[in-house]
């Protein structure tokens, strides 16, 4: 009696317990929106307007940056005026710091309230913002604010886009097809980076408000098309919002990228702000706050980053390669870009004012490049898994960077063109596979939050890559352009006083002028002086080549340490996507309890 007393509780305990995690389910796991059956070519419906969404991130961003200088006449505020440098940086680095901040919380609501319902909410921030960008009416400081503001209103448009574009297509197609899918989504998204360098030059010699403008059509297309065709497919998780683990996530990272990014910003009579103390409080408040996040997230029943993820090796792996990668490769588009506007076109016979258009142009072979292999390394990730094309872009990235320390400052393009598109090929053979194979790695209702988490590491890692590639090349200019500079200036009839303020400017300025396609001496020299010297020396100090020859030495010194820099960030980045072991797909395992109502459809 004893015996089947025990078994008889024993049993009503397993009940007990099978109910409470049926109960659990039931709670946690809301089914696929009820908006009807989707036919097999649904995929490819949202193949084409994630890529659309994709496709006007992108060439906003690159469209933006080149048309900078356009902006800055526009709004009539001078790049190298006091001050002005703070706005200049915003503009460029605020968006990147807003989307790495949001993305993941955007991911897990996506999760929690549909990934379709955020995803198209997206659309329509961002073309609101748009919008408002192109109206803005106020000049000086006033107009760079507001410019400020709204480019990080239009931030938190693109982040829901990006934090959900990858879960709808794991969602929408089949594991055999995903990787092409991911490979073609974000090669067409890499060729609006190279159709905004062109556009944003183009539109911006006509108004800068166009630069704005030409997001507005397509995000209205998209907007519409999006809320009438794209259905709720995945899972979606009833969980509380994790407001502890938000906010110090949010406001860590917050401080540690606004540290990060000051310190690029001149400091005193230091040419760079890393002894600020503003700075590294900043950088080490934001620190503090993310390990209280890990803390809160290890307490929580209802985490927003789901640690537990980690555990994945696909998972963890792809993201280290990611934000690896990302570090290594952020600021290269600066560095190129300086590299042509600042010293390659002015002496090769390009006017400055000419030169962020033609910067772009012969740019293309970098993007070229991506667009060649992304979709390849996409399809065959399909069949062999991510491994080796994932690994082996990062090993090529290494190689071209280490190709470009060997490429002379005044270069013969044949051979720059060639580099620059084998470092695309590179980074389009690395992008899709690991995005597949992350996506791959994670149940179906953590794809929202897994798609947030990987553009957050990716997204963290520009900002981050920036201000180190500055520092580094900043670093490089400080020991040789003063003295260049002051021996230069009084040469050539500037006063010894004047040439020996302006040779203490820190860098960062008259890289930021020749980003801005400004001839920075001109500027530095200012009328008065330029009216006391003769035509000649007028003449050579404001021409194409005095500036680029005094800054050419220097520049390629501080580029050799960069690119070493980007060679180390790489090869950990492939090393750290070789630990991601063999093909991984994550199959469901559904308790019977839990089926799907029969007018959901799975996704096709």
């Amino acid at each position: 009696m004893d015996f089947a007393d025990s078994a008889r509780g024993r049993a009503d305990e397993t009940l007990h317990v099978a109910n409470a995690e049926q109960h659990r389910l039931r709670r946690r796991l809301v089914l696929v929106r009820r908006d009807g059956p989707v036919g097999p070519g649904y995929r490819w419906i949202v193949l084409s307007n994630t890529t659309l969404s994709m496709l006007m991130v992108m060439l906003n961003a690159t469209s933006v940056m080149i048309a900078m200088p356009a902006i800055f006449r526009g709004i009539r505020l001078d790049p190298l005026a006091p001050g002005s440098f703070n706005y200049l940086l915003w503009m460029l680095m605020g968006y990147m710091v807003v989307t790495a901040v949001l993305v993941v919380n955007l991911g897990r609501l996506g999760d929690m309230f549909g990934r379709v319902r955020m995803y198209n909410l997206g659309f329509l921030v961002f073309t609101i913002a748009s919008i408002a960008l192109s109206l803005v009416w106020s000049t000086g400081a006033a107009g760079a604010l507001e410019l400020i503001v709204l480019r990080m209103v239009q931030a938190v448009g693109g982040a829901m886009l990006m934090a959900n574009t990858a879960a709808l297509l794991t969602d929408a197609f089949p594991e055999e097809q995903r990787g092409l899918a991911l490979g073609l989504n974000q090669v067409v998204g890499l060729a609006g980076t190279f159709v905004g360098l062109i556009a944003g030059g183009l539109l911006a010699d006509v108004h800068w408000r166009l630069v704005f403008v030409i997001n507005v059509p397509v995000g209205i297309a998209g907007t519409i098309w999006s809320f009438w065709m794209l259905r709720e497919l995945g899972e979606r998780t009833v969980a509380r919002i994790d407001w502890r683990g938000n906010l110090t996530f949010g406001a860590g990272l917050t401080l540690a990228l606004i540290g990060v990014t000051y310190g690029i910003r001149p400091y005193g009579h230091s040419t760079m702000g890393w002894q600020n103390p503003f700075v590294y409080s900043t950088i080490a408040s934001g620190v503090v706050l993310l390990a209280a996040f890990v803390a809160i997230e290890h307490r929580v029943a209802e985490p927003m980053f789901r640690l537990s993820l980690f555990r994945i090796r696909p998972f963890w792996a792809g993201n280290a390669a990611g934000l690896l990668s990302s570090i290594g490769r952020g600021g290269l588009m600066f560095m190129l870009t300086i590299w042509l506007q600042g010293i390659w076109l002015p002496e090769h016979g390009y006017d400055f004012a000419r030169t962020p258009l033609w910067a772009g142009i012969y740019m293309i072979p970098l993007q070229l490049g991506f667009l060649a292999a992304g979709p390849v390394s996409g399809f065959l990730t399909d069949e062999y898994g991510a491994r080796p094309f994932a690994t082996g872009g990062m090993l090529l990235a290494a190689g071209t960077f280490a190709g470009l320390i060997g490429v002379p400052v005044d270069f013969g393009y044949p051979l720059f063109a060639f580099v620059i598109f084998m470092n695309g090929v590179a980074f389009g053979l690395f992008a899709a596979p690991n995005t597949t194979s992350i996506m791959n790695s994670v149940p179906a209702r953590d794809r929202g939050v897994a798609s947030g988490m990987r553009a957050t590491f990716q997204n963290t890692g520009m900002p981050i890559s920036i201000a180190i590639f500055f520092s580094l090349m900043i670093i490089g200019l400080s020991s040789q352009v003063p003295h260049d500079m002051l021996a230069g200036l009084t040469a050539n009839g500037v006063p010894h006083a004047t040439a020996e303020r302006l040779a203490h400017v820190p860098p960062v300025s008259y890289l930021f002028a020749a980003f801005l396609g400004e001839n920075p001496l001109r500027s530095l020299l200012g009328p008065k002086v330029l009216a006391a010297l003769s035509p000649a020396q007028q003449a050579r100090l404001t021409g194409r080549n005095f500036f680029p020859e005094l800054i050419s030495d220097p520049f390629k010194h501080g580029l050799v340490i960069v690119l070493a820099f980007a060679v180390v960030m790489c090869l950990l980045a492939a090393w750290a996507s070789w630990l991601r072991g063999t093909k991984y797909v994550h199959h469901e395992t559904r308790p019977a309890t839990t089926a799907t109502p029969a007018n959901a459809s799975p996704a096709h």
